[in-house]
């Protein structure tokens, strides 16, 4: 099954030190001048700075958002830019917002009681204050925590997008979103920068420069439905279940699913349904779940 994943990249990277002690060495007790490094050393160091490359990578990919993370998968790669029609991206991403600050331990919804609460009425409280370090999830962080009373996970993600209709929400609004999202990305070397003269105007882009990151993403949004598939939702992963739930709410799923066979994008598919038609209320409850994530699903349920 794996075979129908995308087409990956195997970046090997092999570090080979000499095991002899063909190189002169200089020690304190000998007489002679002072030599070169051994090729042991140069061995060990070149070991090193590859292993130091090794955890630059994981580093890299491990400092993206979820946000950033949906956005990569809806973004063109030469281009640089989103689809001009899609229109549901915008409040995915505050979606994504409220379960990454969730994952982080910054907020999460009330208890549901005993009277088991539908996920529809529970308010999202703030657990965290402290800045997160981003200023996206930290601009949000703190509407949250200044808003009295608190507010459903549905009613954020329509203040975060600005499209409620109560004026004196308005300016909960996140403007700017993927461009600020696009900029981060820059920043952390996925993007690059570039200028698009179109027939009335000019706009910025964002086109890829690091495919690796990207096809990483793809590939753990169809690993958690194929080689990763557990009957079980609360055994997947937090944050890739996150990400496809998200992915599907911002219309860019499918941008991960076109590469596969058709075999595996039909199970692909059928097993994200399955996801889809979950009794969200029912998962929220149980042990060692992550409550905004069902909420947010069910706030995007059509």
């Amino acid at each position: 099954m794996s075979e129908g994943l995308v087409q990956r990249r195997n970046v090997s990277q092999a570090s080979q030190g000499g095991g002899g002690g063909g190189g002169s060495s200089w020690s304190s007790g000998g007489g002679g001048g002072r030599g070169g490094d051994s090729d042991e050393d140069k061995g060990r160091s070149l070991g090193k700075r590859v292993d130091s490359d090794k955890e630059g990578e994981n580093d890299k990919e491990a400092r993206l958002t979820l946000m950033e993370e949906v956005l990569l998968l809806g973004l063109k790669d030469r281009e640089g830019y989103t689809s001009f029609w899609n229109d549901s991206i915008s409040s995915g991403l505050r979606g994504a917002i409220l379960i990454e600050l969730a994952l982080r331990g910054r907020v999460d919804l009330e208890p549901a009681g005993a009277r088991r609460r539908m996920l529809t009425s529970r308010r999202v409280i703030c657990l965290n204050s402290n800045l997160v370090g981003d200023v996206l999830l930290d601009e949000a962080l703190k509407h949250i925590k200044d808003t009295q009373p608190p507010e459903t996970a549905h009613t954020w993600i329509e203040y975060l997008s600005g499209e409620t209709w109560n004026p004196l929400k308005l300016g909960y609004q996140l403007r700017n979103v993927r461009e600020r999202l696009a900029k981060s990305l820059v920043e952390k070397s996925v993007c690059t920068t570039e200028k698009q003269s179109f027939v009335l105007f000019d706009m910025t882009t964002h086109p890829l420069v690091d495919g690796q990151v990207k096809q990483k993403i793809v590939r753990k949004v169809q690993d958690c439905v194929l080689s990763r598939w557990q009957n079980d939702p609360q055994r997947i992963d937090k944050r890739s279940m996150a990400l496809l739930f998200v992915a599907h709410a911002s219309d860019v799923l499918e941008n991960a699913f076109a590469p596969l066979p058709d075999d595996d994008y039909e199970l692909a598919m059928r097993r994200t349904r399955e996801l889809l038609e979950l009794d969200f209320d029912a998962e929220s409850v149980k042990e060692g779940t992550c409550p905004m994530l069902w909420a947010v699903a069910q706030a995007f349920a059509k």
